[in-house]
């Protein structure tokens, strides 16, 4: 097609906004519903291009301009959610929510001559571009819209969307009405609870309960569980942020199929237990503690509602058993498990967790997230990722993203081919480290479709090596921890001061400090000091001492423990409660 002279037929005409108003609704306020809560914490903390959500939509032929924006204004008109605002005072977390009768929002029309690549993905590079910046949360609509369109027939939708109004399965039915209504059809009425008739029956005596379960199964792990998964020497250089690194695998999905066979189990469970098991090997973990998202929309008022439902079930499976069979009958019942809590106060559980942690001397790292979308129904699914998927390598490497954890894997589909997306944090795994452990899944599947795996004999089957630690590392309460890293940490807390950690199997930590002459520096003081110092997302070995010894000068030999033991104690204690003060 010729263009005017100087023009680029790659480049899009400048951008075009699109007012559209809406009416017809009820205006509404209350509280916040669980899953907006907690989404509205991480919104406030997180990386916006992390914690936000994108997606692309196709434009059927035939639907011009107007057919797209009419339906967009009765998808606003629609749901409560998509009318839904969160007023706050500046720097305070919204509490309530406001339901708008009315109102307006824009929509960005992008047209090209001709795309500069296959219009799927510059869609979806849209889509992600538009995950860039925080959402206001008391006044912006909670959807990016861009109307992408060639010489001026519409091709595809690319938004983003705050998430706390949207979570993935609630930006899956928009996307199906969105069609639903180009096609001509007709919604039935919305039978789904809106935002504020959920918050009601959470609140509710049943609701609470529910909740209270919850946050009980929780402090169990938080209390007793590893802290960090990948506590290791490595984890200290890690810089928040990882490439994805993609597997598309025929022989991953056929694998899959046959373990889940021979087993007599669901294909997500054995995937799970596959993933559960490679991860504790790799870490040196006798469990897997892993945050695995369930969107709660189990029962049919809460399936279709446009809300954010999604919240972290926690799953903790101990990996101490002979063979990968036997892992699996356990996982079955850990994961439901793990789901029937995933419903809670989220402001109540960090309370629950900063409680716990203070007094176990440590911080909750969420290091693990595994998120399954395939065994949603395929509606629930967005197409994006298919639609401009060629048949390239078997692992291929995308882009860099905000990665507030250490390992984030999301499965898109298990057939015909398995298909996981991973970031690993590259302080933790090199790109051959990386390759390796989503081939040595395929390894592990493909011998789980055989025979039953020792789990002792990982490393052969899948390649994949456990951490390597130095003799500075031990365990105590659960956990690896550096004594190195403790001494540095606690010396560094209070002041400089000399310091000498010990491990014992049946003590566990103890920390004697010089504080010197002249100071008043209590157990308690130092407690404080080192919680204060260890980072909130986990402080690569570091876990506080079970007892702090004040002593007035280190030995001459400060190496030796034992010439540390031999000292006069000025005064000692947990640093949590009572101490023991000495007579001089």
């Amino acid at each position: 097609m010729n263009s005017a002279a100087g023009e680029d037929p790659m480049e899009p005409h400048p951008p075009r906004t699109v007012t559209v108003s809406y009416a017809g609704g009820d205006e509404r306020r209350g509280p916040l519903t669980m899953g907006q809560a907690n989404m509205i914490r991480c919104i406030l903390r997180d990386d916006p291009e992390h914690i936000n959500n994108h997606d692309v939509w196709t434009v059927p032929p035939g639907a011009d301009e107007g057919d797209v924006v009419d339906a967009l204004r009765t998808l606003a008109e629609r749901h409560e959610g998509l009318r839904t605002t969160f007023p706050h005072a500046p720097g305070a977390a919204p509490v309530e929510q406001v339901v708008a009768a009315e109102g307006a929002f824009t929509v960005t029309v992008l047209d090209h001559a001709e795309f500069p690549e296959e219009p799927a993905r510059s869609a979806e590079s849209a889509a992600r571009a538009a995950r860039a910046g925080r959402f206001a949360l008391d006044r912006e609509f909670p959807l990016r819209i861009f109307l992408l369109t060639l010489r001026g027939v519409p091709v595809h939708i690319a938004l983003a969307s705050s998430h706390a109004v949207t979570d993935g399965s609630a930006l899956a039915v928009l996307r199906e009405e969105f069609h639903a209504l180009l096609a001509g059809g007709e919604l039935p009425a919305p039978a789904a609870l809106a935002p504020l008739d959920l918050a009601a029956e959470e609140a509710s005596p049943t609701g609470k309960r529910k909740s209270e379960a919850s946050l009980r199964y929780w402090e169990r792990i938080i209390r007793t569980e590893p802290q960090e998964m990948f506590a290791e020497p490595r984890a200290a250089g890690a810089d928040g942020r990882a490439r994805q690194l993609t597997l598309r695998s025929a022989r991953g999905a056929r694998a899959l199929a046959g373990a889940a066979g021979r087993t007599g189990n669901p294909e997500a469970t054995v995937l799970l237990a596959a993933w559960c098991a490679l991860v504790a090997h790799r870490a040196g973990q006798a469990s897997c503690v892993t945050a695995v998202p369930t969107s709660n929309r189990f029962h049919a008022r809460s399936a279709r509602s446009v809300t954010t439902l999604s919240q972290d079930a926690l799953l903790c499976l101990d990996t101490r058993v002979p063979s990968f069979d036997t892992l699996v009958r356990r996982t079955w019942g850990a994961a439901l498990n793990a789901y029937k809590h995933s419903q809670f106060d989220s402001v109540r559980l960090w309370e629950m967790i900063g409680r716990v942690t203070g007094e176990r001397g440590s911080h909750f790292a969420r290091d693990v997230v595994f998120n399954d979308v395939s065994v949603l129904p395929a509606t629930f699914l967005s197409t994006a990722h298919r639609e401009h998927e060629d048949d390239g390598p078997e692992l291929a490497w995308g882009p860099f993203q905000a990665l507030p954890t250490r390992m984030l894997a999301f499965t898109y589909e298990t057939s015909p081919r398995l298909h996981i997306s991973l970031w690993a944090d590259p302080a933790l795994f090199t790109p051959d480290e990386a390759e390796g452990f989503l081939s040595g899944l395929v390894l592990l599947l493909e011998a789980a479709a055989e025979r039953d795996v020792p789990l002792d004999s990982l490393t052969g089957v899948t390649g994949v090596r456990p951490a390597v630690r130095g003799p500075d590392w031990a365990r105590e309460d659960g956990c690896w921890v550096s004594t190195t890293a403790v001494r540095d940490a606690l010396s560094a807390a209070v002041g400089g001061r000399p310091v000498h950690v010990e491990a014992d199997r049946e003590s566990g930590l103890t920390a004697y400090v010089a504080r010197g002459g002249g100071t008043s520096l209590t157990p308690a003081d130092a407690h404080r000091a080192l919680m204060a110092k260890v980072p909130a997302h986990g402080g690569t070995g570091v876990i506080a001492p079970r007892r702090y010894v004040l002593v007035e000068s280190p030995p001459a030999e400060p190496a030796r423990s034992d010439a540390w033991r031999r000292l006069p104690i000025i005064e000692e204690g947990t640093g949590r409660g009572r101490q023991v003060r000495h007579e001089r």
